[in-house]
């Protein structure tokens, strides 16, 4: 494939992010699950589930998502907010999604409850490792996965010990461990930007200039087709890497892009010659 500049490039950038980010295209996406509800509280709830079980084909995901949100009810925040173990865990006896059993969706809507019920909102429990300062928001997620997976568990282990196999900590990687965090990340970029009618922008005291992209396998391999990185691995190294080549076409902005190129994959169309 022919080397762009970074002119060629910011023009088919550019091109791809206003061609795919449109509502249209929002049934090709987990995102389209949480825009069914109205509420800020519920969108973020509804958010951070299907984001938590967006790997896997879209018709799975959506599936999965549908039915674990459908077990919470109208409201899921709500749910959430009440949650019971004692009383709830069993509405996902039957809950399956790949590797991910009905027990850890059920200890996922105990440890948000904490988050929650600590801090008023998932928001404040995630800034309570947010710094304007820092480069952008790695130490922030590093923290916010390290303090939700130190939440009490007994209810589900009477240990109150989580195993190191607990299929919760799916739910929680963390850039210390050199994840790419994918699932994370889209979960924050839905909550924090708010320049297009794709996202929610709930979150406004995270800057989107921070966030990183939610490197999953298709963005991963445009990304490598498009010189926006060398490294092979889908890591946190190239997340980190394709998030600092798109914040130079857009440094207020860097992972707006990111909707666009998952298109491209999930659609199977093909990337466009340089002009």
């Amino acid at each position: 494939m022919a080397a762009r500049s970074h002119a060629q490039l910011k023009r088919l950038l550019d091109e791809l992010y206003h061609r795919y980010s449109r509502p249209v295209f929002l049934s090709t996406s987990a995102l389209s699950i949480p825009h069914q509800y109205g509420s800020p509280e519920d969108r973020e709830i509804a958010a951070f589930v299907a984001a938590s079980l967006a790997y896997g084909n879209v018709k799975q995901i959506h599936r999965s998502a549908n039915a674990a949100l459908e077990a919470m009810g109208k409201s899921p925040a709500r749910f959430i907010r009440r949650f019971d173990p004692t009383r709830d865990a069993a509405r996902f006896q039957q809950f399956v999604h790949r590797f991910n059993s009905g027990l850890d969706l059920a200890l996922l809507c105990h440890l948000l409850h904490q988050a929650i019920a600590a801090e008023g909102s998932l928001q404040a429990f995630f800034l309570k490792g947010y710094d304007p300062i820092h480069e952008d928001i790695e130490p922030a997620l590093t923290s916010f996965a390290c303090r939700m997976l130190l939440l009490d568990v007994a209810p589900f282990y009477r240990s109150g010990t989580l195993p190191a196999k607990a299929g919760v900590r799916f739910f929680f990687p963390s850039p210390a461990q050199g994840s790419a965090c994918k699932r994370l990340n889209l979960f924050l970029r839905w909550m924090v930007r708010r320049n297009d009618a794709i996202d929610f922008g709930i979150w406004a005291e995270v800057s989107s200039a921070k966030l990183i992209v939610p490197l999953d396998t298709h963005v991963a391999r445009i990304a490598r087709q498009l010189g926006l990185t060398r490294i092979k691995q889908p890591n946190w190294r190239m997340a980190k890497e394709v998030t600092r080549r798109l914040r130079a076409f857009d440094p207020d902005d860097p992972v707006k892009y990111d909707f666009a190129l998952c298109r491209l994959g999930v659609l199977k169309q093909p990337i466009p010659s340089p002009e």
